[in-house]
């Protein structure tokens, strides 16, 4: 089990980056690609951010980026670079990963 989450982690780090799709609406498409970050964006407001969770459990992240609603995150990304989240994502439920995506990789914290 250590083996095969040590490999996974090397794969998420040193894999190809993810990239960001940008969605017309509110709602990510499903299924979520493994190597894609979705922003869903509503009448050119941002509302969130989708992807499938890197430690291979299989469950899709929904991350509000709206500002009123707690907890949010924050999205940076230009034209030619690959997206960073910011706080870390922690997921207190399912398979409790915690990690940072930082120019579309994954860092385990």
């Amino acid at each position: 089990m250590r083996i095969s989450f040590w490999l996974r982690s090397l794969w998420q780090r040193y894999g190809p980056k993810r990239r960001l799709v940008v969605v017309e609406g509110d709602t990510p498409p499903a299924p979520i690609p493994s190597r894609h970050v979705y922003l869903c964006r509503d009448d050119g407001d941002d509302w969130s951010v989708a992807m499938r969770c890197p430690c291979g459990c299989g469950d899709d992240l929904e991350l509000m980026l709206l500002k009123e609603v707690k907890p949010n995150w924050s999205l940076k990304t230009k034209e030619s670079e690959a997206p960073t989240l910011r706080p870390s994502v922690w997921r207190k439920s399912g398979c409790g990963s915690h990690f940072w995506l930082r120019n579309g990789q994954i860092h385990w914290c």
